[in-house]
């Protein structure tokens, strides 16, 4: 397919984490990670835990780039929750130019660093990258867990730099990690009115962009599977939308559902990774439908004359949230997987849709349109507690990062040079910034943690 990268998970093979507890000398008890040192995820005004990561050692003489670079890395991802903010070097009184040498805690006590992060770089004859790292409570005097080790080829020192910061953000958060994770997305350029479209894929934070279809039709609705390796999408590209099943790693990819007549769109998978649900319309009514990736006959969800769209499993694969305008405006409907009655979950003023149900279980995200606003928000399972987390122009589409704590989706601004971009926000409604790209794009979709 021209302008498509086989390339597109080159790097993610080639990782091969060690993450070994490494005989440091001081051995950390199983409860050292309930110690002081945690930082409490509320919906309340949080205070940025300060905390320092001097530039990692590099313990071979080609590491040294290297070595500043996975350290800068590690201290973007944390400073990027809005949770943590970095102590700038120039305050430091110690500096750490030995991986093994003793903390000297009054330093870091001195310039109120809560967290200490060590870490060396080596690289070997072949090109192998190893980094090690250690996290310290200062206040405390001890270490949070054990060091790690982890290791991989040099062209996925940026894995290795989030998989460090995931188990920082982890040991002080106890909430699951997710910097080492991709997301896939519309990439869009041209007039509003004839916009070109191609999917691409990039690391959480807007790096290593690559194409995995060209802009020759217009494509819609990335989605991961759950183990990250195929995605499932819309394209126009016979004239009407149907939906096809890629490899990311080879970019080979084929139609999913072909019935003659039909218009298929809004695929999403379930939590097995061999069934599909997704909508189909025929004679000018639109249903539910699941599949199995591997072939079989459709089974229909939903029978109504109202349009029912954009469905979402529950991460136990026992129920499926969706949008339908069955009561006259649309709203969001959770029903049994295998189909059969719903009930209605959504009840405040305005039109709801887009909802996907949260990895954790406990929330669902959605898109909601009120008095000329677009809303992204949050709602329990049974509706209640609705919580709007933005509100602009033109705001759709969430998904959510593997740990269900961040949201990502995309905004339009307004006007006839209006261009949809990326923003990312906390469920909590804080830390709301724009997710770097480099151009136009919509549609995000978030893989789970990368293996």
């Amino acid at each position: 397919m021209a302008g498509a990268r086989s390339s597109a998970a080159s790097g993610l093979a080639a990782l091969t984490l060690a993450a070994m507890a490494m005989t440091l000398g001081a051995t950390v008890p199983a409860t050292a990670q309930n110690g002081p040192l945690r930082i409490e995820i509320t919906e309340g005004v949080i205070e940025p835990l300060p905390f320092a990561i001097p530039t990692f050692e590099a313990e071979s003489g080609n590491a040294g780039e290297l070595a500043a670079q996975i350290s800068q890395v590690v201290a973007d991802d944390l400073v990027g929750t809005g949770l943590f903010r970095q102590i700038p070097s120039s305050a430091f009184i110690s500096q750490v130019s030995d991986f093994d040498a003793n903390v000297q805690y009054p330093d870091w006590k001195a310039i109120n660093a809560q967290a200490l992060i060590t870490g060396a770089v080596s690289v070997d004859g072949s090109g192998q990258v190893n980094v090690k790292f250690r996290l310290f409570d200062v206040f405390s005097e001890a270490p949070l867990g054990d060091g790690l080790q982890l290791g991989g080829s040099s062209d996925s020192w940026r894995r290795i730099a989030h998989k460090v910061a995931d188990q920082v953000y982890s040991r002080i958060t106890g909430e699951g990690g997710y910097f080492d994770s991709r997301v896939v997305f519309v990439a869009e350029d041209g007039p509003k009115d004839a916009r070109r479209k191609r999917l691409a894929v990039m690391d959480y934070d807007g790096a290593n962009v690559q194409y995995l279809t060209d802009s020759s039709s217009i494509v819609l609705a990335p989605r991961f599977s759950p183990t990250g390796d195929r995605v499932l999408y819309t394209s126009y590209e016979t004239g009407f939308p149907k939906i096809y099943l890629m490899n990311v790693g080879t970019v080979q990819r084929r139609a999913l559902e072909d019935q003659p007549g039909t218009m298929t769109f809004a695929p999403r998978f379930a939590p097995d990774g061999q069934t599909v649900v997704y909508s189909l319309a025929q004679g000018g009514n639109t249903d539910i439908y699941s599949l199995n990736v591997n072939g079989g006959a459709p089974q229909r969800l939903t029978s109504a004359p109202s349009i029912e769209t954009a469905p979402s499993f529950s991460p136990d694969g026992s129920q499926i949230v969706f949008e339908s305008d069955r009561s006259g405006t649309q709203q969001l409907y959770i029903m049994p997987a295998s189909g059969g009655e719903a009930r209605r979950i959504s009840f405040g003023e305005g039109r709801y849709g887009t909802p996907v149900w949260s990895p954790r279980g406990d929330l669902i995200a959605f898109t909601k349109q009120n008095a000329g606003r677009f809303h992204i928000g949050v709602m329990r399972t049974d509706g209640s507690e609705e919580r709007l987390l933005t509100a602009s122009f033109l705001d759709e589409g969430p998904t959510w990062a593997p740990n269900g704590r961040v949201l990502m989706f995309t905004r339009e601004s307004a006007g006839a040079g209006g261009q949809p971009t990326l923003y990312s926000v906390d469920i909590s409604g804080r830390n709301l910034k724009r997710v770097p790209t480099g151009g136009s794009a919509s549609d995000p979709a978030w893989s789970p943690l990368l293996q």
